[in-house]
């Protein structure tokens, strides 16, 4: 399979599976996992190869248009997921009480909200500051807080970052274009089935003056992940 090829299968395997699995008459096993049962493989090559033909000829066919899955895969990878986490960030900056509730019980926090799922029923927020800049990897697979941050993106879930994470944190962020200085610890959180990190950004300089839905519009997926910082309004992330 070409590189880019594979990187689409990567990009759009979750919905792909659930999608052709549906269309064949049956759920999705292998990949799907629970609390109690999380095998923390990817899922078997035949199963990709047997939804990489189904789509296939889904598409020649004229029943599935790549284009608007892959539409449809951004707009929760990047959009409609990110902005839920977003939103309880912004809450935390701006109200410090919800920010002791979210330190103290990021689930019940963020279920105020209105965000909850069996993604994410078990969840920790850990907060960046002056002297300490956290960094959230899955080493196993690709676990993930879905009602705040949405899809996984796929360099979350592939092996260099997974492993590189752990051992050359610093390097990792710079190549996302981050630089830590030398005096700041860098705390890497390893999520699990059982326990899925976020990072509280440290509130960008000059934004004392900007509304909760205005802040919310400055926090990427990428900063509470910990791979980016959030930048000042007017300024690139």
């Amino acid at each position: 399979m070409a590189e880019n090829e594979k990187a689409l299968w990567d990009r759009r395997g979750f919905l792909r599976t659930a999608a052709a699995s549906t269309a064949a008459g049956a759920l999705p096993t292998v990949a799907q996992s629970t609390d109690d049962e999380h095998d923390h493989q990817d899922l078997p090559s035949d199963l990709a190869l047997r939804v990489k033909a189904l789509e296939s000829l889904l598409v020649e066919k004229g029943l599935v248009d790549p284009a608007a899955l892959d539409v449809l895969v951004d707009t929760y990878e990047n959009k409609i997921g990110p902005r839920n986490g977003a939103r309880v960030i912004a809450r935390a900056w701006a109200d410090p009480a919800y920010k002791a509730r979210l330190l103290a019980d990021a689930s019940l926090a963020i279920a105020e909200v209105g965000f909850t799922s069996g993604q994410g029923e078990h969840m920790l927020v850990v907060e960046n500051g002056p002297k300490v800049h956290n960094l959230v990897v899955c080493t196993l697979c690709s676990c993930y807080p879905w009602p705040v941050l949405g899809l996984p993106p796929v360099w979350y879930k592939s092996a260099p970052y997974r492993s590189r994470a752990v051992i050359d944190p610093r390097g990792v962020l710079a190549e996302f274009g981050t630089h830590i200085d030398e005096d700041v610890e860098v705390h890497v959180w390893d999520s699990t089935a059982e326990l899925r990190y976020i990072v509280l950004p440290e509130r960008p300089a000059g934004t004392d003056h900007l509304s909760e839905e205005q802040l919310a519009a400055l926090v990427t997926r990428d900063a509470m992940i910990g791979v980016a910082k959030v930048s000042p309004p007017g300024e690139a992330s």
